[in-house]
């Protein structure tokens, strides 16, 4: 049951929500979006972080509701998952495979292919690109995700949620770290760092 309201909802964010920077068009359906922050700690750090999901995703945009129940291994073939557990609808345990990992350079890029929440059941190829740049004492983290292929939606639709929600991801990893905001709070401060790419 949660697993369908976590796709109406989602489904929903696809025709209600605005976008948060330009989505460049690729192709006649597919589109691009992307985003960047500069977080407080050296590009191996960065990556620690990154590369550990459950401590900064958000549980709004899984599919379990919880984002402990997200794994990321970190090397050619490595998936990035979640685990569905036992609730009352179903006996057994069930999983999904959000991205699979094609390109693991620690501390400098991670690159993964799939189709995020309702994107996955469309007919679609996409691939992310994570890379972390030091930049002074700091890192600075790009994200790119490409989208092509057939879809049931429009990119107009599509394009400026998956902007949203991959903004608001990648917003919420900037903020895990100790200089971020007390609380997570993701004040005008932080945010001044965080946006789309020119």
């Amino acid at each position: 049951m949660k697993r369908l309201a976590f796709a109406a909802a989602t489904a929903a964010a696809l025709i209600a929500r605005p976008a948060l920077a330009e989505i460049k068009p690729v192709g006649t359906e597919g589109f691009v979006v992307s985003h960047e922050a500069v977080v407080p700690v050296a590009p191996d750090q960065a990556w620690d972080r990154l590369v550990k999901p459950a401590l900064w995703w958000s549980g709004e945009h899984t599919f379990s509701g919880n984002p402990a129940n997200l794994s990321l291994i970190a090397s050619a073939d490595g998936c990035f998952c979640e685990a569905l557990p036992v609730g009352p609808a179903r006996t057994r345990p069930g999983s999904v495979r959000h991205m699979t990992v094609i390109f693991a350079d620690p501390g400098q890029v991670l690159r993964l292919t799939g189709a995020l929440g309702p994107l996955q059941g469309e007919p679609v190829n996409a691939v992310m690109t994570v890379t972390l740049k030091g930049e002074g004492t700091g890192t600075r983290i790009a994200l790119e995700y490409v989208v092509g292929g057939s879809l049931r939606f429009a990119r107009e639709q599509s394009g400026p949620a998956v902007d949203k929600v991959l903004g608001e991801q990648l917003a919420r990893l900037a903020a895990s770290f100790p200089a971020a905001a007390p609380g997570g709070d993701l004040g005008s401060d932080f945010l001044s760092g965080v946006g789309a790419r020119p």
